[in-house]
C-alpha cells in the first residue's frame, strides 16, 4: 500500500499471559526482562482487551478479523472463512506456523488454513503424543488437580523424558521458530511468522529453580492444574504456591520468548517487521475467590465472569522507526488481521469486524473504540454461565441474559467437551468503577441502574451492527 514500506509481520502468542504479572504493566515480584525490554522500544497498549472467549475462539478473531462468538464457538475453521495467511499469500507473503498449542490444530480443526508451512512441536497438555510409561506420577494429590485422569495424565507422559530446560515446551517452539528465521530471513520478500505457545498455561512445570524465585522452601501439593472455580479447596499455602508456579511458567516464557526476539534484533528483522507480542486472556489466582478462567468440574461446566483478570491483556507492538509509548486506545483481537493486511498492502476482505491498528500506530487521529466486548459464545443465549462483559474507560458491566440465566445447555465452548449438567443457580449482571475500584470488589448494579441500562443498550446495538441473528441478541436486551 502507498506510503507504507515493505515488512514482515511477525505474530507472538503467548497462551494465559495475565497482563499485571509483566514487568511492563507494573508488576514489581516478577522477573520478565525480556519483554520489559521488547515494550521499552514497543508501542504498549494499555487498554486491550479479550475478544472471543477463550482459546480457540481467540484464535479465530486474530485468524479472520471478526468477533466470532456472534457465530462459532470452540470449534473447528470453517474451510470457506476468509483467513489471514491466505490473504497474505495473494499478494506475495509467504507465511510460516510455529505452535506447540494443540488446540488448533488437533482432532480436525484446521487453524493451519492457508499457511505456506507449519511446524506443531508436540506433547502439550491435551495432545495425544506418547504412550508411556502407562501410569505417569502425578504432581500431587489427584482430587486437587482438573482432569488428572486425562489431562494431567497425558501431560505428565509427554513430559516423562525432559531431561533439560531446553526440552520444555516454550523453549522448542522458540527454538525452531528462530531456526526458521535463520534459513528463511533472505529466502522471501516477505513474510508472516506466527509463533504460538501454550505457556504459561497449566500445566506449570517449569524448572524448580524458577519455582524457588517465587516461593522457597514449598513443602506441599504441587498443584501445577487446579480445578477451576472456588478456590477454597486449596489451602492458603497451596494457593500461594500455585501463583508462584504460574509466576515461574512465565519467568520461563519471558526467558525463551526474549530468545527469539533477540534472534529477531541479532539479524536485523526489527528494522524491516512488524512484531506483535499478545494473548487470550488471563487467569484467576484467589482473585474473586476463584482459580482458573471458568467453573469446570467432571459432570459440568459453566463460565464465570470475565473480570479484568481474565479480560484485560498484553498488547505490545513493535515496527520499523517505532517511537516507544504508551497507547490508550482500545485494542482487541479481531484488529490483528485488518492492520497485518494494511501493512501488506492487501485489499479489505469486506467480512472483517476490526480495524487496522496502523494509523493508529502512526500517530494519526482516528476515531477510536468506545468500548470492548468480551464473551463467550452466544450461540447458546446465556446458558452454561455466559455473561458478556463491556469495558469502557470508566465501568466494567458484566452482563447477564434476560431474564437471569439458568444454566441448564451443552457446556462445550467451555473448554471443548461436551457436558449437559450445570450448577443451575441464576446469575446475575455486575458493575464496577474502574477508576476507583480496579480489583472490582464493590458491585454498583443496584446503585447505578442508568449506566448499566445505557451499557446493555450499547452492548445491543454492536451486537447487531456486527450482524448477530436476531434471536441470539434478544437474551441481552
Amino acid at each position: 500500500m502507498e506510503g507504507i514500506p515493505a515488512m514482515n509481520l511477525i505474530l507472538i502468542v503467548c497462551d494465559t499471559l495475565r497482563r499485571d504479572f509483566l514487568g511492563c504493566y507494573g508488576n514489581d515480584w516478577i522477573s520478565t526482562p525480556h519483554i520489559d525490554r521488547f515494550a521499552a522500544q514497543s508501542v504498549v497498549f494499555d487498554r486491550a482487551y479479550a475478544g472471543s472467549f477463550p482459546t480457540v475462539p481467540n484464535r479465530h478473531d486474530l485468524f479472520t478479523g471478526r468477533y466470532t462468538f456472534i457465530d462459532s464457538q470452540w470449534q473447528p475453521l470453517g474451510r470457506d472463512e476468509v483467513v489471514l495467511a491466505a490473504e497474505l499469500g495473494k499478494v506475495g507473503v509467504t507465511s510460516m506456523m510455529v505452535i506447540d498449542e494443540p488446540h488448533i490444530v488437533e482432532n480436525g480443526y484446521y487453524y493451519d488454513r492457508g499457511f505456506t508451512g507449519w511446524e506443531w512441536i508436540r506433547g502439550q497438555e491435551s495432545d495425544r503424543w506418547q504412550t508411556s510409561p502407562a501410569h505417569p506420577p502425578m504432581p500431587c494429590d489427584p482430587a486437587k488437580l482438573r482432569s488428572p485422569e486425562t489431562l494431567v495424565t497425558t501431560h505428565q507422559r509427554n513430559t516423562f523424558g525432559r531431561r533439560s530446560e531446553e526440552d520444555t515446551f516454550v523453549a522448542r517452539t522458540m527454538a525452531a521458530s528462530c531456526r526458521w528465521l535463520e534459513r528463511n530471513w533472505r529466502e522471501h520478500d516477505r513474510f508472516f511468522l506466527y509463533v504460538d505457545t501454550f505457556d504459561p498455561h497449566e500445566p506449570w512445570d517449569a524448572p524448580q529453580w524458577y519455582v524457588d524465585r517465587y516461593d522457597p522452601g514449598y513443602q506441599g501439593n504441587e498443584v501445577t492444574y487446579p480445578i477451576y472455580g472456588p478456590c477454597d479447596y486449596l489451602t492458603p499455602a497451596e494457593l500461594q504456591h500455585a501463583r508462584a508456579l504460574y509466576a515461574a511458567e512465565v519467568t520461563l516464557v519471558d526467558r525463551w520468548v526474549g530468545r527469539l526476539l533477540e534472534k529477531i534484533e541479532d539479524m536485523g528483522l526489527l528494522q524491516s517487521s512488524l512484531v506483535v507480542l499478545t494473548t487470550d486472556h488471563g487467569f484467576l489466582h484467589g482473585e474473586h475467590g476463584l482459580i482458573g478462567k471458568s467453573h469446570i468440574t467432571p459432570e459440568w461446566s459453566r463460565y464465570v465472569p470475565l473480570y479484568e483478570e481474565i479480560a484485560h491483556i498484553p498488547l505490545i507492538i513493535h515496527y520499523p522507526g517505532c517511537t516507544p509509548r504508551r497507547e490508550g486506545a482500545i485494542a482487541q483481537p479481531a484488529d490483528i488481521m485488518p492492520t497485518f493486511l494494511e501493512i501488506a498492502g492487501a485489499p479489505d476482505t469486506g467480512t472483517m469486524h476490526g480495524r487496522s491498528l496502523w494509523p493508529l500506530l502512526q500517530g494519526q487521529a482516528t476515531p477510536g473504540r468506545e468500548f470492548a466486548v468480551t464473551a463467550p459464545t452466544i450461540l447458546h443465549g446465556a446458558a452454561a454461565g455466559t455473561r458478556i462483559t463491556v469495558t469502557t474507560d470508566e465501568w466494567s458491566f458484566i452482563c447477564a441474559g434476560k431474564p437471569p440465566a439458568v444454566g441448564d445447555f451443552e457446556t462445550r465452548a467451555v473448554d471443548g467437551l461436551a457436558k449437559r449438567e450445570t450448577a443451575g443457580e441464576a446469575l446475575g449482571s455486575e458493575l464496577y468503577h474502574l477508576p476507583s475500584d480496579p480489583r472490582q470488589q464493590h458491585n454498583l448494579i443496584a446503585e447505578r441502574p442508568d449506566v448499566a441500562a445505557d451499557l446493555r443498550w450499547r452492548l445491543v446495538a454492536f451486537l447487531e451492527e456486527l450482524g448477530a441473528a436476531p434471536e441470539l441478541v434478544e437474551p441481552w436486551r
